[in-house]
């Protein structure tokens, strides 16, 4: 019997050991929960990590006020089957009182940092992790596995340090808190191999499924209350899933006949395009839309 690690094995190692590296050096670790997929192999990471006691984490999630339903019913279902406790930072709450205010798009998702940032301070996190991927953009291939943010909760890269042998360093002054990325070394193709032999429960709309879309920008978008559609932009009944999950003002359908996870798997593995390259409009406002956005304090 050999005793290699398959390569899914090696991945799931590195994020329990990571788990548990943060369990270990902080005091209140916090999770970004948004019943995305990313964040819910996240979680199921954190269960298997500490199994059979409890996850020793809250959960913490940014409602923009623009989710898709189908992705809080779940992220609600969940938290529920787990006993789990969940922090939420409202977006709309930040609008209500006239800190924030409305883009012209309708997106919200680069109005998150704010709410986030504040709860963060609010509750005293010193380690929020996050289920940010090196492969899914520029700016996130730069970021180590622990990210140290400043009293105001901004990335300077000038300041990250070295990761070898896998030795992470928490260490941080008050008010400073670090961010933790348990799946860097991961690719889209790897999540959705492991949610396949986990036998992870996704939200619904990660397969295909008809659903009424509009095309904005080279994507299709979902109508709603965030300002889609606009005069001459045509609904239409298509069958769709979704790659990434987020704000729905900024988030993309792709055409797919992909109802199952098998069909998944091979429709990525054929893909040239990164998932949010290809269906996440606010990676598109600049060059360095995630750049910035880390630097405010944004992940």
């Amino acid at each position: 019997m050999s005793g290699t690690l398959s390569h899914l094995e090696a991945l799931e190692s590195e994020s329990v050991h990571i788990f548990r590296e943060v369990a270990g050096e902080f005091e209140r670790p916090v999770i970004l929960f948004s019943g995305g997929k990313d964040s819910i192999v996240m979680l199921h990471l954190a269960l298997k990590a500490f199994a059979p006691a409890a996850v020793p984490f809250s959960l913490l999630h940014v409602d923009t006020g623009h989710n898709f339903p189908e992705v809080l019913h779940y992220r609600d279902r969940v938290v529920a089957a787990h006993g789990l406790r969940l922090h939420v930072a409202c977006v709309q709450d930040y609008i209500d009182r006239g800190v924030l205010r409305e883009r012209p798009d309708g997106t919200r998702n680069p109005l998150q940092t704010l709410p986030l940032t504040e709860k963060i301070q609010a509750e005293r996190f010193d380690a929020v992790f996050g289920g940010g991927r090196r492969d899914e953009e520029k700016a996130r291939a730069k970021e180590r596995v622990f990210s140290l943010r400043d009293e105001f909760s901004q990335w300077d890269p000038r300041r990250q340090r070295p990761e070898l042998w896998n030795l992470y360093n928490g260490r941080h002054s008050p008010g400073e808190h670090v961010r933790v990325f348990p799946l860097s070394n991961w690719t889209e193709l790897d999540v959705w191999q492991y949610i396949a032999r986990e036998a992870v429960e996704l939200p619904e709309i990660y397969y295909a499924h008809h659903r009424e879309v509009f095309r904005r920008g080279g994507m299709w978008l979902t109508a709603g209350e965030w300002g889609g559609p606009k005069d001459g932009e045509r609904v239409e009944k298509r069958r769709v899933r979704y790659r990434t999950v987020g704000d729905m003002s900024c988030t993309g359908a792709v055409d797919s006949d992909a109802d199952t996870i098998e069909k998944v798997i091979a429709e990525i593995a054929a893909s040239r395009l990164t998932e949010r390259g290809a269906t996440r409009a606010d990676d598109k406002l600049s060059e360095a839309a995630m750049e910035d956005r880390k630097r405010e304090g944004y992940f």
